[in-house]
């Protein structure tokens, strides 16, 4: 079995006291707070039967690494994942849905993009291994959750995969500000990749290549684009919108 990692925030913890109780170690819990969400946490832990270790302000920081534990942190082991995108891709139940995320290296954009493709139901999350964020307790924390729910897969290299998704008749539609359609403009129910470069530079240009069709995101105001987790949001809740219409 994997060394047990951490875990922080009401979310974060929740969800994984939810989903999987059995794989918590103990959660640390901050005993200055009293208020009704902490009573209601401890509560559901006592519940579940998990080990409580009380601790000050300063040792759940220290645990989290971060003092936006919101007095509460979990020593966790790690969940069985699914050991490829191949694997997933076998197992998906119609037609898949996918977020491709190119140069995104901020884990809280990254946590962010986690938690809008958990609500909208996406298969997975695809990024390249290089110049991107990987799974971290502040990604866990900013994701709520979906950290544990959405399999994050970090491929070698984004173009191929992209090539091999195509392979399996997945269409890949990449977001830019000058292309010639916009997002509501393109079918959106059959097999998707949605792909979606940082803020700024948007994709490279190899990945803007490999993708089957570009689309913009119509914007009406005076900023030139969006942050990438609020374009996830627009490109993976229009194909739901399409999706369940």
């Amino acid at each position: 079995m994997s060394s047990p990692k951490i875990l922080f925030g009401f979310h974060a913890v929740g969800v994984r006291l939810k989903t999987a109780p059995q794989s918590i170690v103990e959660i640390y819990f901050e005993t200055t707070r009293r208020d009704a969400r902490m009573r209601q946490f401890i509560e559901r832990a006592q519940e579940a039967g998990v080990r409580l270790i009380e601790a000050d302000g300063m040792r759940l920081a220290k645990l989290a690494g971060s003092h936006g534990h919101q007095g509460v942190a979990a020593r966790v082991e790690s969940m069985p994942q699914v050991h490829s995108l191949d694997d997933l891709l076998d197992q998906v139940q119609g037609p898949p849905l996918l977020l491709v995320l190119d140069g995104v290296t901020d884990p809280h954009n990254l946590g962010a993009c986690l938690r809008v493709a958990d609500g909208a139901g996406a298969h997975a999350v695809i990024a390249p291994k290089d110049h991107a964020a990987g799974i971290n307790a502040t990604v866990a924390k900013v994701a709520s959750g979906a950290a544990e729910t959405v399999p994050y897969f970090m491929v070698t290299n984004l173009a191929r995969t992209l090539g091999e998704l195509k392979e399996r008749s997945i269409w890949t539609i990449g977001t830019s500000g000058d292309a010639p359609k916009n997002i509501y403009q393109v079918d959106l129910k059959g097999p998707v990749a949605l792909v979606l470069g940082a803020e700024g530079p948007g994709m490279r240009h190899l990945t803007r290549k490999t993708c089957d069709e570009l689309v913009s995101i119509p914007m009406q105001g005076a900023v030139e684009s969006l942050n990438v987790s609020v374009a996830s949001g627009v490109c993976l809740f229009e194909a739901v919108r399409q999706r369940l219409g």
